[in-house]
């Protein structure tokens, strides 16, 4: 690069365009303009090198002295995130016309009665008349000329932009490649292929990343050229969201989602290496959200993710968000303070934007002093030129804390609300944190926070106490940190390839092929780009993970499998905590990345000064509790080696800093600053144990939070797929008594559930029970929901008496019975359901009591299959529970165990004041539901509006049934919980208070409450989702949804495999019904199809949904769907389902939906009619067909 030219590197993003610009000599500059401003400016970008180059607008650039420009682009992200990118047509193969919007069939949000699924990003679809085997077999030749018709007739409707999805083409792509040959000979002018976009399996992932990089392509391309054209003949590159520079014409629709943030990790590692910092976590905050990293060395990276509801499958910094910025507005809710996730935005902004915005984050630091009118640019008004507005906000916090007072007598002046504020604000923040480094393992209290974004500095001292952490690093060019990354990063191309084999020692030749092949064609990119061989190294990695498992682990590739093997158990021990010895590996993917080493600037140092830094001004900040006279800092005239002692505030041009009492700052040779906690922080306890509005937001989090942690060290534990993968577990905490505290929202059907297993724990251990022990349980008449859930229980104890209870319940893979999977359809007793667990001591005073427990699951009559594997999962929801303990114990030193008991109480008041607002607007009803087998569920609802409390009633329900369909009692109390809690449209604690305001009344003896030795397998699957909705038809709410979760499970002595499958949801007042979505009492994710067919013997021959099949209406029901497997070897197979024969029902004069049916489709086109319940032997070329329900229509269809 010549000394006499200048680098830009850009950051383009949504609100403000930073440039910082390596001048002639060097040095550095920063420039920071709007991104929109069309009466100024076209182009943020090449309007900041106008001004930094001095040209008027229009003047054309001097290409000859400008070296590069480096930019990340937010351009595509917005497309993505406000649905504006290009009209795309999928040709995807024949069958598979809904699988991308079907996609796993889970909803995004548990409680939402009114389902909303992201919006598609494809308009049309054209079905592509071919199919490949798993191993690559031609089963249906490519007919050419079928698919050139569909994809002529999609051009001549407008479409120029194909996304092309043909399963298996990730690794068998020659049909794939024919059919993007036929689209650009059409005319299509954008033609993304899977298999070029991620040869990765599973299709709805790929697939998902292929329409993408289809539907955002063309806008991007259409800014690239825009910048191109104004630079001339400039060299231009683009971040990548992996986190390296590519060439403007390379940059990619896939590549370019987090390309702005991407900048900012690397920004922040790179400086942060510079300053001797070697683990770092990334704080990156905005006015809508903050961006959250880790970095220990190298770039961490999510090779599969989900971006505005979107799946992509490529390569991209890990990098969390949450939507917790400046700009987060603060809400009252009668009890609790809440901040976001609703954003004021740009427009109108804060309340103190003088645009008549809400009460923001921003204003609460506007509020405390801690952001200075006199010291914030003047920007706001009509005119653009005036300040921010601290009278409108001090009224409104006037306002606000006048309303609080009246509504609960709360006594906090105004400044202490803004305060109560800003802890709820930097505690949320916190998690955000704590999800990127506890839950993978990784002991925050070792790193250093970096802190940058325009937000970061005023709230990074706070974060660090929050999280235990001692350090913090402010770049000096840390309000433009991610437009700095950009100039610091380098060229990287990286290639991926599924590979799928063995880790053995046969293989490594053939993964060596893979790898030099993808390193070739990388290499060949950054000799197209110029880098002499010199500048580029070659780094080859591979996704390891466990045969049978989804999580791979990435880790170096090496020519021997036992180093490669020492390499996955280390990380496999550091991230999960355990190693599977016994279990065989496998290479999923090969990963070649091709860097490109570029010129990093060296930042200069200068001489350590003992001159103490002189204050601008004071002024006063509410710190400490109380207004205090803080001196208020020009960062730069704080000399290298000068000391600031907190409370201060320093200010520079692109953010300002919070130094909070007990912290120093220090200014080091690279005009650094780097923060210390020089004194201990003051955990204050005599915080009262009244309610109190900031507090119980707080605890209400804090309660929830460890639920979460002890969720996820189950999932990161656990050896069986049920639970890591299919996440069909749930933790939660209770309270001395056994009622719950806090669960977290994970299987719907547990909800509630457990608390009744813990109080029978409770009956008959109290006494003797002491520190160390665990619990097992999944007695039915006890507590449980059916056999194959196990709940472990754990007492927490403090001076020897116990003060709380943890729980984990997961669903293991088997625990014996008939039929692998111990879901028979046809068991009438439950012995044959598998092994009954009734207050089982796992763990006594500390000692793991494996020899009885494997005594235990080898006994009756159908002993558990894998007590291995039984065993394993067990450790691991120990393991759940003794993060619990932990989690707990660490509450109790922080804040005493008088406040953490009363707030737990608070808690729990909380949500009942929830529910009973919502009773008070409900009616009394009845309702009677009949299941396919004749029986019935009857439920009788009576309001008290006085009282502001409900009985429901389920007397009339039939009696204990000879079949499986038996609910245990915890079941129904699990349903009542779920329905109340969708009743309550808001964002409230889930714990027992929700059921305080209901009584609740089953029968013994009835089918909802059934005593040994009732069969119950179906009870939780089935009976469960008719509770639901015969509650939801007695209080009128909606149609019914599918009312069934199509239980389907077949095997072998080799194979086994079990899923449940979506169907339609039923409609309300004011809203259709969603198709293909799970409902209600189950939200279980479903197999890949591409998963599907490598791992099992099995053709899924189509999935579509069944349209037609939801209920007609005002509102139209949500349709079910058709799934068409065939079997490739002989397998029994068997569904459990209901509403074969009853049909869904429709609510004020909407149409039933229509029924589900099953059959098999022999392989002589002889037609097998199963029913509802049934199993049947399957041969090779047999064909098992599953037509799942539509959900109910409300109203009456006009006309």
């Amino acid at each position: 690069m010549s000394s006499k030219q200048w680098q830009f590197w850009i950051d383009r993003g949504g609100t403000f365009t930073d440039i910082v610009a390596q001048k002639p000599d060097g040095s550095l500059v920063t420039h920071k303009l709007l991104s929109e401003n069309p009466e100024r400016y076209e182009d943020a970008a090449t309007q900041g090198i106008h001004d930094l180059l001095g040209l008027e607008t229009g003047e054309p650039i001097p290409a000859d002295q400008i070296a590069a420009v480096k930019m990340g682009t937010t351009v595509g992200t917005n497309a993505l995130l406000e649905r504006k990118g290009e009209r795309v047509v999928l040709a995807i193969t024949e069958g598979f016309r809904d699988q991308l919007r079907i996609a796993y069939q889970n909803r995004p949000k548990l409680f939402d009665l009114n389902i909303k699924l992201p919006e598609l990003l494809y308009s049309d679809v054209v079905e592509v008349p071919e199919r490949l085997a798993a191993n690559g077999n031609e089963i249906t030749a490519l007919d050419e000329d079928a698919t050139r018709q569909g994809l002529q007739a999609a051009y001549d409707d407008g479409y120029r932009a194909i996304a092309i999805v043909l399963i298996h083409a990730y690794r068998h792509t020659a049909h794939e490649a024919r059919v993007a040959e036929i689209a650009r000979e059409i005319g299509f002018t954008q033609v993304s292929a899977s298999h070029e976009v991620s040869p990765l399996i599973k299709m709805v992932s790929r697939g998902d990343t292929t329409v993408v990089d289809a539907y955002l392509s063309p806008i991007l391309r259409r800014y690239v050229d825009q910048v191109a054209g104004d630079l001339g003949d400039v060299a231009l590159q683009f971040m990548q969201s992996n986190g390296g520079l590519t060439a403007a014409e390379r940059f990619q629709g896939k590549d370019c989602i987090v390309s702005g943030p991407a900048g900012g990790v690397v920004g922040a590692a790179r400086a942060a290496e510079m300053a001797g910092f070697e683990r770092i976590i990334g704080f990156d905050m905005g006015g809508t959200s903050t961006d959250v990293s880790h970095y220990a060395g190298e770039y961490e990276r999510a090779f599969e993710t989900q971006v505005a509801g979107v799946r992509m499958r490529a390569p991209m910094m890990q990098i969390h968000t949450v939507a917790a910025g400046g700009g987060s507005i603060l809400f009252f809710d009668g009890q609790r303070y809440r901040v976001g996730p609703e954003s004021a935005g740009a427009n109108p902004g804060p309340a103190s934007y003088r645009r008549g915005g809400p009460l923001t984050v921003t204003d609460a630091n506007v509020m405390l002093g801690r952001v200075q009118a006199d010291y914030f640019p003047k920007v706001f008004g009509a005119e653009g030129n005036e300040r921010l507005d601290y009278h409108t906000v001090k009224r409104q916090f006037e306002e606000l804390a006048k309303r609080i007072h009246d509504e609960t007598g709360d006594t906090r002046s105004p400044e202490q609300v803004a305060e109560g504020f800003l802890a709820i604000a930097i505690d949320n923040m916190a998690n955000a944190i704590r999800e990127i480094s506890v839950r993978r393992g990784y002991d925050v209290t070792r790193y250093t926070l970096c802190a940058f974004g325009g937000a970061g500095g005023q709230h990074v001292c706070r974060i660090a106490d929050a999280l235990g952490m001692t350090s913090v690093f402010l770049h000096p060019f840390a309000g433009v940190l991610s437009a700095y990354g950009m100039g610091l990063a380098d060229l990287r191309a990286v290639r991926e390839q599924s590979v799928e084999v063995r880790l053995e020692d046969d293989a490594i030749t053939g993964i060596e092929s893979t790898l030099a092949e993808l390193a070739e064609a990388g290499e060949a990119e950054m000799k197209a780009q110029g880098l002499p061989h010199s500048q580029v190294r070659t780094e080859h990695r591979v996704h390891v993970r466990y045969e049978g498992t989804d999580s791979s682990i990435e880790i170096p590739f090496a020519a021997d499998v036992d180093t490669m093997r020492e390499a996955f158990e280390a990380a496999h021990k550091q991230r999960f905590g355990f190693v599977m010895a016994e279990k065989a590996l496998v290479v999923a993917t090969a990963v070649a990345e091709v860097i490109g080493e570029t010129e990093v600037p060296d930042e200069p140092k200068y001489p350590l000064q003992s001159e103490a830094a002189k204050p601008l001004a004071r002024r006063p900040v509410w710190a400490g509790g109380r207004w205090q006279n803080v001196p208020f800092y020009d960062r730069d005239s704080i000399k290298p080696g000068s000391e600031v002692d907190g409370p201060a505030v320093i200010l520079e041009s692109t953010g300002t800093t919070v130094l909070e009492p007990g912290w120093q700052a220090t200014m080091t040779e690279r005009l650094h600053l780097v923060l210390k906690r020089i004194e201990a922080l003051d955990r204050d306890h005599a915080i009262g144990t009244e309610a109190d509005p900031v507090r119980l937001e707080l605890f209400n989090n804090l309660y929830m939070s460890i639920a979460e942690q002890m969720g996820a060290a189950l999932e990161n534990t656990a050896y069986s797929v049920n639970i890591k993968e299919r996440l069909d577990f749930s933790c939660a905490i209770f309270d001395p008594d056994g009622f719950l505290c806090a669960n977290a929202p994970h299987m719907p059907v547990h909800l509630g559930s457990m608390g009744q297993a813990v109080r029978s724990i409770i009956r008959t251990r109290k006494d003797t029970m002491k520190s160390g022990d665990v619990f097992a349980q999944n007695a039915p008449y006890n507590g449980g929901t059916h056999l194959p859930d196990i709940t472990v229980i754990a007492p927490v104890f403090e001076d020897g008496e116990v003060i709380f209870y943890v729980a984990s319940r997961g669903h293991h893979a088997d625990i014996g019975g008939k039929t692998p999977g111990s879901m028979p359809p046809d068991s009438t007793h439950i012995e044959e359901e598998g092994v009954l667990i009734d207050d089982f001591l796992l763990v006594d005073g500390g000692e793991f009591q494996e020899e009885d427990l494997t005594e235990l699951l080898g006994s009756g009559r159908y002993p558990t299959r894998n007590v291995d594997q039984n065993i394993a999962d067990l450790r691991a929801q120990i393991a759940a529970c003794e993060r619990g303990i932990q989690e707990v114990r660490g509450m109790v030193e922080q804040f005493g165990l008088d406040v953490v008991q009363a707030y737990m109480r608070h808690v729990q008041d909380n949500a009942e004041e929830q529910v009973r607002r919502v009773i008070g607007k409900l009616g009394d009803g009845k309702f009677k539901y009949e299941l396919d087998d004749g029986s019935h569920v009857q439920v009788a609802i009576s309001v008290n509006r006085e009282e502001r409390s409900a009985k429901i009633d389920f007397t009339g329900t039939s009696e204990q049934q000879p079949s499986n369909f038996n609910a245990p009692s915890a079941v129904a109390r699990a349903a009542v919980l779920y329905v109340f809690r969708c009743l309550v449209a808001d964002d409230i604690p889930l714990n027992d208070g929700v059921l305080k305001p209901l009584e609740i009344v089953i029968p013994e003896g009835c089918m909802l409450n059934p005593e040994y030795p009732a069969a119950v397998v179906a009870g939780n699957v089935e009976t469960s989702q008719v509770v639901t909705d015969t509650l939801f038809g007695a209080l009128e709410v909606m149609g019914a949804s599918q009312g069934t979760m199509n239980n389907f499970t077949f095997g072998n002595d080799q194979y086994q495999y079990y899923e449940t499958i979506c169907g339609g949801s039923g409609a309300g007042p004011d809203f259709d019904g969603t198709s293909a979505v799970h409902t209600h009492m189950t939200n279980t994710r479903l197999t890949d199809p591409e998963i599907l067919e490598w791992r099992f013997p099995v053709r899924l021959e189509s999935f579509s949904i069944r349209k037609g099949s939801g209920g007609a209406g005002e509102h139209r029901g949500g349709d079910g769907i058709v799934r068409r497997v065939k079997f490739l070897e002989p397998m029994t197979a068997a569904i459990l389902s209901n509403h074969r024969r009853i049909a869904p029902y429709g609510m004020a004069g909407g149409e039933p939906g229509k029924v589900g049916e099953t059959y098999v489709i022999r392989k002589d086109g002889s037609r097998e009619d199963l029913g509802g319940q049934g199993q049947t032997d399957m041969a090779a070329g047999d064909t098992f067909v599953i037509e799942t329900p539509g959900g109910g229509g409300y109203g009456e269809a006009e006309g």
